[in-house]
């Protein structure tokens, strides 16, 4: 690997920090918990994508080659996330009027274009639910005798046949995950479907012929079928939100041990073994005080709502490295704005390294040790506060190389995704979009008045700024940063 400290992360199964060590010399394989494409996704959400981005960055930092997949869930995930309520494909179809496919296709173009705008890496592979049914089918015909009996609603896994169901959770309870809701006749309260059996006449949109009738997969079967077909099992790594840890990832992980031949006679081989992943690792919570993180509610807060509001997509990435993945973060304007005004003082630092041709190696005496905290940083399970301060103190450095502090600049970037040597500053200004005056006619105007305080007519030069607080425009004169104006919302 090129970078010296060994890659330490916690292992949500384990709850312990382990030292990261390929299945595959020299690979990591990865798989992300993608979204269930009935609505849009809020920003708690889009946390998850830019925390397995950063995790895929650091990866590629310490010099693996990464195979990162990424799944949509377009079928199979009920409203309760567990074994009752409609499915969520089915409900959203039925609400809007368009056909499950329709809107699976707008929902998974929406949360795609939110990634670039999060400037997040295409992963090596999309895998969509609904490509895969044939594959669900096969795994549960396989570890059906073993595994699973029937009941008149479909094909259910009895949790029992495995050994340490919830660990992952630390279920406290003899039923285990208690957020389970009962179906009538399941021999556990964990027990959950593998194959939802259509009622009598009823037809769904999506539904499929199976041994268990038509119907369709369980949410649970779908990750554990589409991560061993693309990335084998074991594999590395597994990501998700921490509402995965309470019931989906526990039930992957149970499939997991059936599908490779593992259950509860062979109590040894625990699931810390046989779980698919060798680690497993989950973002804490975004929280909002102002209770819009739900899409429950109706109104929640999305990464289109910031972009309205004239917020630069990279400024929430920036709230988002700046607390560690295991933490709650919590999501205000005035964080935003902090996080926004921090993002322009780096690119403002770094701006005259744009011209500059990187150097093919960082050997110089004051940079070459920044470059090993940053990787220490990142080491300690990605530890990105402590690494965004080194990168801050790199762009400060001064009477240095700049060759080589370009070159250092860009291998810490390529980690952190902020564009900060690319990235135009202008479009960091803070511009509703519904704003009417023109940029241009802004500039013109601040020109004019720069003029006219210049030949000390402070009366025009008052003017002028009245103007444009009528129109919305706040003046920054004497803004630091350079940046001159900025719009206030609803302008």
């Amino acid at each position: 690997m090129t970078q010296a400290t060994p890659l330490r992360l916690f292992n949500s199964l384990t709850r312990a920090m382990q030292p990261f060590e390929s299945v595959h010399p020299g690979e990591a394989r990865v798989y992300s918990c993608g979204p269930t494409v009935y609505n849009y996704q809020h920003i708690g959400n889009m946390r998850a994508y830019v925390f397995a981005d950063t995790l895929g960055r650091t990866l590629r930092f310490k010099g693996y080659l990464l195979r990162h997949v990424i799944n949509i869930t377009d079928v199979g995930h009920l409203t309760s996330d567990a074994d009752a309520g409609d499915d969520k494909m089915e409900k959203a179809a039925a609400s809007q009027g368009k056909s499950a496919w329709d809107i699976a296709a707008f929902y998974t173009a929406e949360f795609k274009r939110d990634l670039k705008w999060l400037n997040v890496s295409d992963p090596a592979q999309w895998t969509v639910a609904t490509d895969y049914v044939p594959q669900m089918i096969e795994a549960a015909k396989a570890i059906a005798d073993t595994h699973c009996y029937e009941l008149p609603s479909g094909l259910y896994f009895d949790v029992s046949t495995v050994a340490d169901y919830g660990r992952l959770a630390r279920a406290a309870t003899e039923e285990g995950e208690g957020r389970i809701e009962q179906v009538e006749g399941k021999r556990h309260g964990a027990d959950f479907a593998i194959w939802r059996r259509t009622p009598p006449g009823e037809t769904r949109q999506m539904e499929w012929d199976s041994p268990w009738g038509r119907g369709a997969p369980g949410w649970h079967l779908e990750c554990s079928v589409m991560s061993r077909a693309e990335l084998g099992l074991p594999f590395d790594i597994h990501t998700g939100g921490i509402d995965h840890r309470e019931i989906h990832h526990p039930n992957e992980i149970a499939q997991n041990q059936a599908i490779q031949g593992f259950d509860a006679h062979h109590g040894h081989l625990d699931c810390a073994q046989n779980s698919g992943a060798r680690i497993w690792m989950h973002n804490n919570f975004l929280i909002d005080r102002g209770g819009k993180m739900s899409k429950s509610s109706g109104e929640f807060l999305r990464l289109q709502l910031l972009v309205d509001r004239g917020y630069h997509p990279l400024a929430y990435r920036l709230l988002c490295l700046q607390a560690h993945y295991r933490s709650e973060l919590e999501f205000s304007w005035d964080n935003l704005a902090a996080a926004l005004t921090r993002l322009k003082r780096m690119l403002m630092a770094v701006g005259p390294l744009r011209g500059v041709d990187a150097a093919d190696a960082v050997t110089h005496p004051r940079l070459a040790p920044l470059l090993a905290r940053f990787d220490e940083a990142l080491s300690d399970d990605l530890n990105t506060p402590a690494a965004l301060i080194v990168v801050e103190e790199a762009i400060a450095m001064k009477k240095v190389p700049a060759e080589e502090k370009r070159a250092l600049i860009e291998r810490m970037d390529a980690v952190f995704g902020l564009d900060l040597l690319t990235l135009d500053r202008t479009a960091l200004r803070l511009r509703p979009t519904a704003a009417t005056i023109a940029e241009a006619d802004i500039d013109a105007a601040l020109a004019q008045r720069k003029e006219a305080r210049a030949a000390k007519d402070f009366a025009t030069s008052d003017s002028i700024r009245d103007s444009l607080i009528a129109s919305g425009v706040e003046v920054m004169d004497g803004d630091p940063l350079g940046w001159e104006w900025k719009l206030e919302h609803g302008t």
